[in-house]
């Protein structure tokens, strides 16, 4: 069954927390903040590729996500960046979010980012001041983009055919 019209929902990853964290070592006395900052998250993107015909594929598969940044952890490490997700389309695809055409895809490989993953947290190391030498807070992550999309496989003819009807045409 040939399918020339789609409906997705795409979602982006959360970024991860950033950490409150001291450090704790025997001989030495002060050891002050080490809270590293947490990861970005995935973002989705939609690529053109010439391998496929038509959007039949999405019907059955609607829900798009990028996995999460990872937290911060001691010892001023940094959470993971969350995956991204790629959307394989057809070229030909034309990608709307409402009325707005976010992409018209026509090239093998070519590729558009629709949804950007949230940025990650910045832990208490971030934070030292002079006056704020040891604070005890830190940021969230953020969340990422939500959207629905529609996908639109506009056909190309590859041959065409011009003359009155039952001329004698032959190929």
């Amino acid at each position: 069954m040939f399918s020339d019209r789609a409906k997705i929902n795409v979602t982006a990853g959360r970024g991860g927390n950033g950490c409150i964290s001291f450090r704790r070592e025997k001989h030495v006395p002060r050891g002050g903040p080490d809270g590293g900052d947490g990861g970005d998250g995935g973002s989705v993107w939609i690529e053109a590729d010439e391998g496929l015909r038509d959007l039949y594929y999405f019907g059955g598969h609607v829900h798009f996500k990028a996995g999460n940044g990872g937290h911060g952890r001691g010892a001023n490490k940094a959470g993971a960046r969350g995956d991204d997700v790629v959307v394989r389309v057809p070229l030909g695809t034309e990608v709307r979010d409402g009325d707005l055409v976010v992409a018209d895809l026509t090239r093998h490989g070519q590729r558009t980012r629709v949804a950007q993953g949230g940025m990650g947290g910045k832990g208490n190391a971030r934070f030292v001041t002079a006056v704020r030498q040891a604070p005890r807070f830190a940021e969230l992550g953020e969340e990422g983009d939500t959207r629905w999309l529609s996908l639109t496989l506009r056909l190309m003819a590859d041959v065409g055919l011009a003359g009155l009807p039952n001329a004698g045409k032959s190929m």
